[in-house]
């Protein structure tokens, strides 16, 4: 059984300042995508479907789309590339697009735009996330052992990783259960102080603190394409409760996650490795970033430059 890995790479990227997912990081120009890309292919995947926004697809072949098709599988299989562009026109007809919205509508319309492309269990990332390279290899091996229907898998990350130094930020912070995701919580404003303290800071005025060791969902999912029926119905629910004129509230898959395992309609298993994520919010954390890329690259982890 072959395995895919979905990119999502359509956010606008409006905190970062301009276009984080096709950002040269990495010593030799790398975006981050590339090293997701390069430790996925290494690990087994055998595809790789990038969701993009509209014009998009020439800057993504440039940088990388075009040699991912020279690359070769340990298998010593070909790989394959494929490109879904999430705008507004895959938007049920029955929804009207508000006058001025300008941001797509999450991460569950993102995977949607995939669905004509993936018909193998995959795994869904963002492309501005750099997940590590054991990840890959670790829910590689449980994507190929879920049930057709009603499983899923995440990889799971500690909060106090994920947090910057330069800003609030949002993730799935989950509670688990016998080694299952039992519930995940979209926490928007998560906020780090300079003593190490984690709170949700979404109302100033109460914050709440949160566990540093908590278990936080970094948008590394792996599905089987039953999911898609799941979303595609969850999606037009969200789109018939949203107000009028709503300009800016997404769709999002830790909230559907959530909802099915609520419902009892999917088990999520959590995955553990031992990599590090990193990943930039801010323009702020990519000095950062690029020093953690560079010792990668002389540690002997990824060759000289993921561009040869």
């Amino acid at each position: 059984m072959k395995a895919a890995l979905v990119i999502m790479a359509a956010g606008m990227g409006s905190r970062y300042g301009g276009e984080k997912q096709t950002d040269g990081i990495g010593p030799h120009g790398e975006a981050i995508m590339e090293y997701s890309v390069f430790d996925a292919v290494r690990a087994g995947f055998h595809k790789i479907v990038f969701i993009i926004k509209p014009g998009m697809e020439p800057t993504i072949r440039a940088l990388c789309g075009d040699r991912i098709q020279t690359m070769r599988t340990p298998q010593g299989e070909p790989v394959e590339v494929a490109y879904a562009v999430q705008d507004f026109s895959s938007v049920p007809a029955f929804y009207t697009i508000p006058e001025g919205r300008t941001k797509p509508f999450g991460t569950v319309h993102a995977a949607l735009c995939a669905r004509d492309l993936v018909q193998e269990p995959f795994a869904i990332i963002n492309a501005d996330d750099y997940y590590g390279v054991s990840a890959f290899a670790t829910i590689l091996q449980e994507l190929l052992s879920l049930a057709p229907a009603g499983e899923g898998t995440m990889v799971g990350y500690r909060l106090k990783n994920t947090v910057s130094d330069n800003g609030t930020v949002s993730r799935g912070v989950c509670q688990l259960k016998e080694g299952k995701l039992d519930k995940v919580k979209e926490t928007l404003k998560i906020k780090k102080y300079p003593d190490g303290a984690i709170v949700d800071a979404a109302d100033p005025d109460q914050e709440v603190p949160l566990d540093p060791e908590s278990v936080v969902s970094m948008n590394f999912w792996g599905f089987t394409p039953w999911i898609f029926e799941e979303m595609d119905r969850y999606f037009q629910a969200f789109l018939q409760n949203l107000a009028p004129g709503e300009q800016k509230a997404e769709c999002l898959l830790p909230v559907l996650v959530d909802r099915l395992i609520t419902s009892g309609q999917m088990t999520v298993s959590v995955l553990h490795t031992d990599a590090v994520w990193f990943g930039v919010t801010y323009q702020e954390d990519r000095p950062v970033v690029e020093k953690a890329l560079k010792a990668l690259h002389d540690q002997g982890v990824y060759p000289s430059s993921l561009k040869a």
